[in-house]
């Protein structure tokens, strides 16, 4: 069964920082972990989007409801056809997949084994590392650089002496919410030792000022060693409908296609299909939307002198005077949940930007604990 990005995010967030949880776990919530009523928790653990599905979606999964029956293998041609469109890549590009966590998975498998490893900078999204390690693959971490970027010379030395591999980066980061600046993309992209394939995961790349950054999959239309994965859970606020894709060069997408099942909920593929028709005016719609809250956020915490890292994404990381775990579990007797453990950053809580009542809430919970 394929790893799940949104069912190990909510366990991982609501287990203590001493349990060892696999990436295969199911999804557990926190309140019923605790016992709690969870009917009005404010989620803010798992950097979803407040705003939901776009009207188009949910109007498509209304409509298709009744043909959820049936896997529509003949919807899946089409699909691939609009995902290449919308990139400015080939239909033979893309594979798309339950999640982009799905294809990850698959690049994965497919480049890397018992003798090439997995090569990323720490603290990064986790999921990755812990689904090589299940696979016997070894993985290969140096710590990122003290601005929270990737070490792009670093990790290109290691695969270099690895003899290749899959080298994993996530932009904007997960948890830092950082960016990798374009020249650094564009070094590694083009400096990759041989036998070495560069993974970018862009999930939250939408929400990040275009003159800041640019996508990778220019990398793809140059025939790069680099696969790129989009999701259609954060901006397009789907996390729900587990749709994702990937774009990559043909012969790399063709290495990673037995490794993924070959069926997309059909609802989900539908809503996806529905949210694309609106990408031109939803996406900058939205992100403009989440960095109101955002700065809003980062206003409110320089007024109260609590330090905070510049984030590009939906979630912000908040520096603290203790030890994150026991202000977590605070947080969650005044039902707010905010994001897992990220090791080594002990002292830094990751919180999702919620609607603005959530975030009135946090807030409230936020500084009452924080004087305490």
């Amino acid at each position: 069964m394929p790893i799940s990005r949104r069912a190990v995010t909510r366990l991982l967030g609501s287990l203590s920082a001493a349990a060892v949880v696999s990436p295969k776990s199911q999804a557990l919530e926190p309140g019923v972990i605790l016992g709690l009523d969870s009917s009005d928790m404010v989620w803010l653990d798992a950097n979803e989007n407040p705003a939901g599905p776009p009207q188009a979606a949910l109007e498509a999964i209304t409509r298709g409801a009744m043909a959820s029956a049936r896997y529509h293998f003949d919807e899946f041609g089409a699909f691939a056809q609009a995902l290449a469109a919308s990139e400015k890549v080939k239909p033979t590009e893309v594979l798309f997949g339950v999640g982009s966590g799905e294809i990850i998975d698959a690049a994965l498998c497919a480049f890397t084994s018992a003798t090439r490893p997995m090569i990323t900078a720490v603290p990064t999204y986790e999921i990755p590392s812990g689904m090589a390690r299940s696979l016997g693959r070894p993985v290969v971490e140096v710590p990122l650089l003290p601005d929270f970027g990737f070490p792009v010379h670093v990790l290109a030395e290691q695969a270099a002496a690895a003899g290749g591999g899959l080298i994993y980066l996530c932009n904007p980061n997960n948890p830092t919410g950082t960016l990798s600046p374009n020249g650094d993309m564009h070094w590694l992209a083009t400096n990759l030792p041989p036998n070495t394939v560069l993974l970018i995961d862009e999930a939250y790349l939408d929400f990040t000022d275009p003159s800041a950054a640019e996508s990778a999959i220019r990398y793809v239309r140059e025939s790069r060693n680099v696969i790129v994965t989009r999701t259609f859970s954060k901006i397009y606020g789907m996390a729900g409908m587990r749709v994702g894709f990937g774009c990559a060069r043909e012969d790399l997408i063709r290495a990673m296609t037995p490794f993924r099942d070959n069926v997309v909920p059909i609802l989900g593929l539908r809503a996806a299909m529905a949210a694309l028709s609106e990408k031109q005016t939803l996406i900058p719609t939205r992100r403009a939307a989440m960095a109101r809250s955002r700065t809003e956020l980062c206003q409110w915490l320089r007024s109260n002198k609590i330090r905070f890292t510049e984030s590009h994404t939906n979630f912000v990381m908040i520096h603290l005077e203790r030890d994150s775990a026991s202000y977590r579990a605070d947080l969650l007797k005044h039902k707010i949940a905010v994001g897992r453990p990220f090791p080594p950053l002990n002292r830094m809580l990751r919180v999702t930007l919620g609607t603005d009542e959530e975030m009135w809430r946090f807030r409230e919970a936020f500084l009452r604990l924080y004087d305490v």
